[in-house]
């Protein structure tokens, strides 16, 4: 029996999380150190996985097949193509960052009447979202994705209502000048059950149409039933098949999040600390868009097809609508989370569009979005750690002060308006061009989002870092070490992949084109008109 790569990758971060549990109250440095060993071990299998894939090799590989519930059809079945591959890397690379940025989030307040949850628990948490999420990407049994897909929900409520922001916002101001934290509690409480509910009642539909599939195919087996599709074994009717899809991607939606079932996000992001913030919009929404690939594509695909033209709609609303609303936000967490909205519209528009270069962009675009939100949201993190507010107007002159803040501040704004030179802009234009290639009016209006990025980053930019310094923020340090180490990777990244991505698209696009196959789509050929010669007319 060959080594199961993928379980251990998957397991691994879960014994972390048990382990990291079990440290004493007493030492909580130790649970630190111990939570960052299992995530740089993590990522070490990561590197492994996409080192062992082969681009040019079979669609699903490090395969592994196990009988769980046989009487029912479900199998623990895992294996990863490109998409997976690349999305697991990110999760891997993210995590260690995400705990290093969060070292002092959860250490227990000076003042006694605010509790605090133990240091243990949130880096418990954190490994325990990993692994859910890793397997989510592994999974290739319908049933097995669906139980992890609804139980990363449980440590991230956690996280978000039990490990939540300190700073202020314009709502929690009050409550902090009159030294009470009842308010920023209900803040944060709200916040997670929102994120709960609206992902409950998602995986609920996903979970009748999970069951709607069984009673259709027979079994649970992504691979099984989409070659049974596509050797025409498999009868599936019309209506069945729509209603089916309609419950998977509803439920995606609600997870990646698709306008108008986003509103849960503003509210995670706000009220979660900065790493956790990153946890939510960078890793698990993934997790989302990921899906409608592999299953929304791969299980229905003339649903899909059937389906696009509204689902365009709907991104094409998420792009404008996110990037208007974050142009007018006061909160610099809420904006990143309004920014990330639209930018998961461009993913979801380059997934629909049908074409290489839109799902190409796509996923190139989750990965990249996933290290752009990253460095952009921790820095602006330790901005508001050292504040204590989340308020964009309590800032100002900041780069007089604190220059390497405020220069990797920059770069991650300039990031998530996909500046040239940076990941994002290879990944965004991929999608613009895919998108173009079939639905021009669509791609062109979804240019309008690009110039908003523009506007809304460059403004956050100059009111929190240019102008007069505020007596408030004359005394700020700049980065320490830790939070350097934290940051400059993923500029590091940003700048890398923006000049040079084929380390990425070499191992995305094989993938892409069995997912094309699977919806019987090719590229539409370019309109090229032929003038004629020496006077005769063109044939």
């Amino acid at each position: 029996m060959s080594f199961p790569l993928l379980t251990v990758t998957a397991a691994l971060p879960a014994v972390g999380a048990v382990l990291t549990a079990a440290v004493p109250a007493a030492r909580r440095t130790a649970a630190k150190w111990l939570a960052l060993l299992f995530s740089l071990a993590t990522l070490a299998l990561a590197v492994l996985v996409a080192v062992r894939f082969e681009p040019g090799g079979a669609r699903y590989q490090l395969t592994e097949s196990r009988a769980w519930i046989a009487d029912f059809g479900v199998r623990y079945e895992l294996g990863v193509d490109g998409i997976g591959v690349a999305l697991i890397a990110l999760t891997a690379l993210l995590i260690p960052f995400i705990i290093l940025a969060g070292w002092h989030d959860a250490d227990p307040l000076e003042n006694k009447s605010q509790r605090w949850r133990p240091t243990q628990g949130f880096f418990a948490l954190i490994l325990m979202v990993e692994a859910m999420v890793i397997i989510s990407f592994e999974a290739t049994d319908v049933f097995l994705f669906y139980i992890f897909f609804e139980a990363m929900l449980i440590p991230m409520y956690f996280l978000i209502g039990g490990f939540g922001d300190r700073a202020t916002s314009s709502r929690s101001a009050a409550a902090a000048a009159g030294g009470t934290d009842e308010n920023a509690a209900a803040q944060r409480s709200y916040a997670a059950v929102k994120f709960l509910l609206y992902n409950l009642v998602g995986g609920l539909i996903m979970l009748a149409a999970v069951i709607g599939l069984y009673v259709v195919a027979g079994n649970f087996s992504l691979q099984e039933i989409t070659a049974a599709r596509a050797a025409g074994t498999l009868d599936m009717a019309t209506n069945t098949e729509r209603l089916l899809f309609l419950g998977f991607f509803f439920a995606f939606a609600v997870k990646a999040p698709l306008w108008p079932l986003h509103t849960w996000l503003p509210n995670a992001m706000g009220e979660a600390t900065a790493p956790v913030a990153v946890l939510i919009t960078a890793v698990v929404d993934k997790v989302g868009t990921f899906a409608m690939l592999r299953f929304c594509l791969g299980l229905f695909p003339d649903a899909s097809k059937w389906a696009t033209p509204a689902i365009l709609v709907l991104a094409l609303i998420s792009i404008v609508y996110g990037a208007l609303v974050a142009v007018g936000q006061r909160d610099i967490k809420r904006l990143v989370a309004y920014a990330s909205i639209s930018h998961f519209g461009f993913i979801i528009m380059g997934i629909f569009a049908m074409t290489s270069q839109g799902q190409s962009g796509a996923t190139l675009y989750m990965v990249n979005h996933g290290i752009s939100t990253a460095a952009l949201m921790l820095v602006a993190g330790f901005l508001i750690s050292r504040r204590g507010s989340r308020l964009i107007a309590d800032y100002g002159g900041v780069q007089k002060v604190a220059p390497v803040l405020a220069g990797t501040f920059l770069i991650g704004g300039l990031a998530t308006l996909s500046l040239p030179g940076l990941a994002p802009f290879v990944s965004e234009f991929l999608v613009l061009v895919g998108t173009f290639a079939r639905y021009p009016v669509i791609g062109i209006i979804a240019t309008i989002g690009i110039v908003l990025a523009a506007l809304y980053t460059l403004v956050l930019y100059q009111r929190t870092m240019t102008g007069p310094v505020k007596e408030e923020v004359r005394t700020m340090q700049d980065l320490r070490l830790r939070e350097v180490l934290v940051v400059a990777p993923l500029i590091v990244l940003l700048i890398g992949l923006g000049v040079y991505p084929k380390p990425l698209t070499q191992i995305i696009n094989p993938a892409v084109e069995h997912t094309l196959s699977d919806v019987h789509e090719k590229d539409p050929k370019p309109q090229v008109a032929v003038e004629a010669k020496n006077g005769e007319a063109a044939k």
